[in-house]
């Protein structure tokens, strides 16, 4: 199956990358008939004015200047396509390259990394290697932001599924060129400052012409008369009058500067992401959807008759026109003779009362298109992979041939595992590198990925909601004077108090007290286990404590043992990954040691 995928990215990328040569030829032929107008424009201009035809003159530059911007656009349109076609070979090959878990050129969402959250820590959820690199598609901060946001904390069962009948629509084999090209349309455009969200809250608390209604007023008065004072001038009328004009405009510019700076300073930065989301929205708006929740996504778009592709291309519009005070000369003139920034200013906060609420919303549906998006994607990558069942039964997880999204060996070893009810603990014994704690990360990433609602890797996952709590990666801090032991316990704190609030936790525990003496360690993790079998929770727990075995005649029908082994054929250990009945039966350290080149004693 992924090789039919590979086989079909591959010859998407081939496909486009035929159409690229065409685009571009074409391009280039546009580039130069644009350099064919300008110079055709002079000539004729210098013909005419040199034979005393003033007048054809100005209209062979006039006539000139219109073909140029004709052919301009038409270039402009093509070189889109051309670059478009471009990005759209580059997701086909960006889907082989994750096919063949090849992620590190892939963004691993480093700035959603928190070590203190429940899970994503240790189940790789974010960072180098992790299921953010495999899962996300989208470039823009937004999209990032919303799928972040999605696999940090578990959705309501209806809004899972809610979330996988729009994935199934948008991961179906006859939308793949649609999702495609939206995947695409975001990567024309940089997103690198992009705090759409801080934008719109920060223009939502901006009043400055309603403090300032006397420069509203002056707005439209005093360009016009200053350039009219201007033009008397020229034909010898005025005299210094256009100078106290220009002084006037000069002062106000100068006295609101820190203002004027402001909103330059906070607009400009989202030019690229406006162009980026008047695209993306035309497209979600033209497109006809079948099922329930992205027909109510699209929905939300229109608003008093207006689409919010046309309310964002408005926003965008006018920070361009703002960003051309850059210079600081351009800035001079423009704002002594036209009051250009004030001018600006005022559309942005009349755009903000007719606009600002439904650019707002605008955004955070766009956001959940592009979350979507990635999972449609991810989903359609892997067409094996199974759509999750969500169950009413109390911490049920029925998994057959579950394995780890993350690892992409031609033939992954994938196991069938079973849970459910309250209070149960499934304990997992286990030689070294036999498979433990990967099982274990295997059983939580896919829970993650259910409650994200998408695909689990395996080829039947039914779950039951609740919250995932993992230990498993706890370590010293030596700026916080912190043993990894007494990190581990204040972990497993937060696992009680968790539970102490009755909602369900389904707990992910590796070698669990590894940082004390074996007494204390069996004593602890006996002492944790008849506790968290009090509570609202249930979940695994690994460890080379064969000690803890025992819990399964101390508390039967609420404690399983379950293990992985080896075995030792010559100077080889042999592991088979396999969850199996009953408490570990052999061990490695020894053997281990022995290879590294430790002289170990015959007992």
């Amino acid at each position: 199956m992924i090789e039919q995928r590979e086989n079909l990215f591959k010859q998407r990328a081939e496909s486009f990358a035929e159409q690229e040569k065409g685009a571009s030829s074409k391009s280039g032929v546009v580039s130069w008939l644009r350099v064919v107008v300008f110079l055709a424009g002079v000539a004729a201009a210098y013909y005419f004015f040199s034979s005393g035809n003033n007048v054809a003159g100005a209209m062979a530059i006039l006539g000139s200047y219109i073909m140029f911007l004709v052919v301009m656009r038409w270039h402009s349109r093509l070189d889109f396509k051309y670059q478009h076609l471009v990005l759209q070979r580059k997701v086909n090959e960006f889907e082989v390259e994750r096919l063949h878990g090849r992620l590190q050129q892939f963004d691993g969402g480093d700035t959603f990394i928190n070590a203190q959250h429940p899970y994503t820590s240790d189940l790789d959820i974010f960072g180098q290697n992790s299921l953010f690199q495999l899962l996300n598609r989208s470039v823009t901060t937004i999209g990032r932001a919303k799928l972040a946001g999605w696999l940090q904390a578990a959705a309501k069962p209806d809004e899972v599924v809610q979330r996988q009948e729009a994935v199934a629509e948008m991961a179906s084999p006859t939308q793949l060129d649609w999702l495609q090209h939206l995947l695409a349309l975001p990567m024309h455009y940089k997103h690198d400052k992009e705090p759409a969200n801080e934008f719109i809250l920060w223009l939502r608390e901006r009043t400055f012409f309603t403090q300032h209604s006397v420069l509203k007023v002056l707005l439209f008065i005093l360009p016009v008369i200053t350039l009219a004072a201007i033009a008397a001038w020229i034909y010898g009328y005025s005299g210094y009058i256009p100078v106290f004009f220009l002084l006037v405009q000069y002062l106000l510019s100068y006295k609101f500067a820190v203002v004027r700076d402001e909103y330059y300073e906070n607009s400009v930065g989202m030019y690229d992401a406006m162009r980026s989301y008047t695209r993306q929205l035309q497209h979600l708006e033209q497109h006809q959807f079948a099922c329930a929740k992205l027909q109510q996504l699209q929905s939300q778009l229109l608003q008093h008759n207006t689409n919010a592709s046309a309310a964002v291309g408005k926003l965008s519009t006018i920070i361009d026109f703002f960003s051309w005070r850059l210079s600081a000369l351009m800035s001079f003139f423009l704002n002594t003779i036209l009051m250009w920034d004030f001018f600006w200013i005022y559309r942005l906060e009349n755009w903000k009362e007719k606009h600002l609420e439904q650019v707002g919303n605008a955004i955070d549906v766009l956001a959940e298109f592009e979350a979507l998006a990635s999972i449609a994607a991810f989903q359609h990558a892997h067409p094996a992979y199974t759509v999750p069942l969500l169950s009413v039964q109390p911490f049920e997880v029925k998994a057959k041939t579950l394995a780890h999204p993350l690892i992409f060996s031609v033939n992954p070893v994938a196991n069938d595992f079973e849970i459910a009810g309250a209070g149960n603990t499934m304990v997992i014994t286990g030689s070294n590198m036999s498979g433990k704690t990967t099982f274990l990360r295997t059983v939580g990433i896919n829970m993650v990925l259910a409650f994200t609602g998408a695909p689990a890797c395996a080829e039947g996952f039914t779950v039951a909601p609740a919250q995932v709590y993992t230990a498993m990666r706890t370590v010293d801090n030596l700026a916080e004077n912190t043993s990894s032991f007494y990190a581990e316990l204040k972990r497993l704190r937060v696992l009680l108090e968790l539970t102490a609030q009755g909602q369900p936790v389904f707990y992910l525990l590796d070698e669990i007290l590894k940082g004390t003496n074996s007494r204390d360690r069996h004593h602890g993790a006996m002492a944790l286990i008849r506790q968290l079998h009090k509570r609202n929770a249930s979940g695994l727990i690994s460890t080379h404590d064969l000690e803890l075995g025992a819990m399964e005649q101390e508390l039967p029908g609420s404690v399983y043992n379950y293990s992985f082994n080896s075995d030792i054929i010559g100077d080889e250990i042999k592991f088979d990954y396999k969850l199996q009945r009953g408490v570990c039966r052999s061990f490695n350290a020894s053997k281990l040691m022995q290879l590294m080149g430790i002289e170990m004693e015959r007992s």
